[in-house]
């Protein structure tokens, strides 16, 4: 296939050379002979009934410093693209919404990879609630004595924003923290939204487990290990990964939730479990596939595009 293909995502010059998925896959892309443009989510716009970007024609290189040449900005219609892949990272806030609402208008005669409507309704703390067995303990709310009741049941517990991500705003508070009242205080001026609430899984101390799924199929995982100190894994606050395999558990959780990510067009989807416990289906932006290339020897990008032709093929004969 030649395919047209437009990115949706942050700049690319500040990416993560050693670790960005949105980068391996615009890398993939052109390897299959397919054009690139990207573009910005705030260059997204809806007019008439048309869906614009002010895009930039792209080329990418795996070169440090040195991997991409990005072209002089135009008006495209997203329409006239067979693939959109929607990769700007969260905050899942009303910006990115928004987004998928005006990306529905084009989807699916233009692939937007995830499905927009799919996504919108995948908040990811929330959306594992949906599937039984494989939560840990967890409290999602505002209300002050449902979570000290939760606390007093479960002394060690996990509070963070519920539509946070990378872990800004994670803490753990053991049961003879006082910091409590406090952080619940604060989180009510940032946000008028729930909190969540988790029972602390010291299994972290071995590793939160990233594993992604295309079309609902696991196809590798990494094990990323906090910090001494430090209770959350994210890269970034310097998180170590390591290779993996899926336990037996592990398959269990992605054969509950993987018929469901296929019917619902959620063809990339990085999942974290920790102890046997789901606690996040990432939908929007998942990452982790250069570490799992790394580890074992695999193109998950390919894989990836492989499963997008496919979806167009399907779409052509449906």
């Amino acid at each position: 296939m030649a395919l047209k293909v437009a990115i949706q995502m942050d700049p690319i010059e500040h990416i993560d050379f050693d670790g960005d998925s949105s980068f391996m896959l615009g890398l993939e892309a052109e390897r299959r002979g397919y054009s690139l443009i990207h573009y910005l989510a705030k260059d997204l716009s809806f007019r008439d009934g048309r869906v614009l970007a002010r895009a930039r024609s792209l080329r990418l290189r795996y070169e440090r410093g040195n991997h991409y040449t990005l072209g002089d900005p135009a008006l495209i219609d997203l329409a006239e693209m067979d693939v959109v892949l929607m990769r700007q990272d969260p905050p899942f806030d009303m910006a990115y919404i928004t987004a998928t609402h005006i990306l529905q208008h084009i989807h699916p005669k233009t692939l937007v990879v995830n499905n927009p409507v799919a996504v919108r309704n995948a908040p990811e703390k929330l959306y594992v609630t949906h599937f039984d067995g494989v939560m840990p303990p967890t409290l999602i709310s505002s209300d002050m004595e449902a979570i000290k009741t939760f606390r007093e049941e479960h002394g060690d517990i996990i509070l963070k924003p519920l539509f946070g991500n990378g872990g800004a705003g994670v803490f753990r508070l053991r049961p003879d923290d006082e910091n409590l009242g406090s952080l619940l205080e604060m989180f009510t001026k940032l946000s008028r939204e729930p909190v969540i609430v988790q029972r602390y899984l010291p299994e972290v101390r071995q590793g939160d487990k990233r594993i992604i799924l295309i079309d609902g199929r696991p196809v590798g995982a990494v094990n990323r290990v906090p910090a001494a100190g430090e209770a959350r894994s994210n890269m970034h606050v310097g998180g170590r990964p390591e290779k993996s395999m899926l336990t037996d558990r592990e398959r269990e959780i992605c054969d509950i939730i993987g018929p469901h990510l296929k019917r619902e067009g959620l063809i990339f989807v990085g999942i974290d479990v920790i102890g046997g416990y789901l606690t996040e289906i990432n939908v929007t932006s998942p990452t982790g596939i250069q570490q799992i290339n790394r580890f074992d020897g695999v193109q998950i990008e390919a894989e990836i595009w492989d499963a997008i032709e496919d979806a167009l093929k399907r779409r052509v004969l449906a």
